[in-house]
């Protein structure tokens, strides 16, 4: 006698297949990427333990590539894009200096959980970004496991032998190397605005920060999108003119390195280069306000602008990217002129840029200096670097979020560049891939 299967077990293999059918048909279908919506940090051993995890709570699992680098030592973890609905400051990356100090005094041992210090957010299009600072050399790996309809995403922090971790940041530093040689051609630089006229100036507005690297953060308000907003803002006077042509270094919420802001400056051939920034400082000094303009110098003019330079130009550091070596000084004579005559107008537009701002906006007390800023090293571009003011102060926070405030000074740093450009020849600069070289 043939004995048939229980009921219950048909039903739950019908529904088992029936869930598997609508996961199969809706997952192609998915217009959003995953959503991370929640983070937190576990040491399973207690706070002296070895073993660290950062858990991402997703609605679901997503793919992932993890790799140490060790200058400085950082975790990184890359992910197809990921919308995080999470504060990007729960990893408290303002005091991220601060801690790595702290942790360097106890290399070896695995950051505590009210220590650890990471960041996390977008890339580029189609990608997304994890970094965790390393207390010291230590094993990193990740997985994703499926969990109340979704995935948590777990990183394991471990320590590591030093000859170990060493060679694994170097694997990680050849596999960051190979990806951007990869994604060199498709990093999002916009063309100019296209006009007829290619002798029209061509200015590059460059928005710092953006994507994983929020730059500085106060409340809800991240600097990345105020100036981004500003760029967008600087763009519409400078369009309606009809004297310029246009283009960004990032036109939406996508991190750019920094030597790869100065290349496109000098690819396109820019006449004038443009890169905006909102600065912070630490509670108690919400006195401190006010517009500042940067140049390029071998030495900083004094001990602040030595600081903005030094925060500036770790944001690949701080973005997960291991760090570039910069190429050296050309010794050729022309190339050196070129580079006198570049710094030299840029400090004329510094000060066009610094008149002009006053008249609608709050300048500082100091309000033009220069350092050795990454991002202002293009030898034949006119850059200036425009801190538009402090988030930590209250007055300043409210003007770079206001509407109104951003066209009112967006007209004068528009006015500005036209001061600079009058009377000059307004042939665009030749695009150019290296440095001028004599026969």
């Amino acid at each position: 006698m043939q004995n048939n299967p229980p009921v219950f077990r048909k039903s739950s293999l019908w529904s088992a297949a029936l869930a598997a059918l609508m996961l199969l048909v809706a997952s192609p279908a998915r217009a959003e990427p995953p959503a991370a919506f929640d983070v937190r940090v576990e040491n399973p051993d207690g706070a002296g333990g070895r073993e660290t995890r950062l858990i991402f709570s997703l609605d679901a699992c997503v793919p992932s590539q993890a790799y140490v680098l060790d200058q400085p030592p950082r975790a990184v973890l890359d992910l197809p894009e990921v919308k995080f609905l999470i504060d990007p400051s729960h990893g408290d990356p303002a005091s991220a200096k601060h801690k790595s100090r702290r942790a360097a005094k106890n290399a070896g041992k695995p950051a505590a959980p009210h220590e650890l210090t990471y960041r996390f957010g977008r890339l580029s299009a189609g990608k997304s970004r994890i970094i965790v600072d390393l207390p010291g050399p230590a094993q990193f790996s990740a997985a994703c496991a499926p969990k109340n309809a979704g995935g948590e995403l777990t990183l394991v922090i471990k320590p590591a032998e030093p000859a170990a971790f060493h060679a694994a940041a170097r694997a990680g530093a050849e596999t960051q190397d190979q990806a951007r040689r990869d994604a060199t051609a498709a990093i999002p630089a916009r063309a100019p605005d296209s006009q007829s006229d290619a002798s029209k100036p061509l200015i590059v507005l460059d928005p710092g920060h953006g994507g994983v690297d929020a730059g500085t953060i106060q409340g809800d308000v991240a600097e990345k999108d105020v100036v981004l907003e500003f760029a967008k803002a600087l763009a519409g006077p400078l369009r309606a003119s009809g004297r310029y042509r246009i283009a960004f270094t990032r036109e939406d919420d996508a991190f750019i390195p920094l030597q790869e802001r100065v290349r496109i400056a000098r690819k396109l051939g820019a006449a004038l280069f443009v890169s905006l920034h909102a600065d912070s400082l630490s509670s108690g000094a919400q006195a401190v306000r006010g517009a500042t303009v940067y140049t390029v110098s071998d030495r900083a003019s004094d001990a602040e602008a030595a600081r903005v330079a030094a925060s500036e130009n770790q944001a690949d550091s701080l973005a997960g990217q291991e760090q570039q070596e910069q190429a050296g000084d050309v010794n050729d004579i022309l190339f050196d002129l070129t580079r006198r005559e570049t710094r030299a107008y840029s400090n004329i537009f510094a000060k066009y840029l610094s008149e002009r701002w006053k008249i609608a906006a709050t300048l500082n007390k100091n309000p033009q200096r220069h350092a050795g800023f990454v991002v202002l090293k293009a030898p034949d571009v006119p850059s200036v670097l425009l801190e538009l003011g402090y988030l930590s102060s209250e007055q300043d926070a409210a003007d770079l979020t206001s509407p109104k405030w951003r066209e009112k000074a967006a007209a004068q740093a528009a006015l500005a560049i036209d001061d600079f450009f009058r009377g000059r020849p307004t042939v665009a600069a030749p695009a150019l891939n290296e440095p001028p070289r004599t026969p």
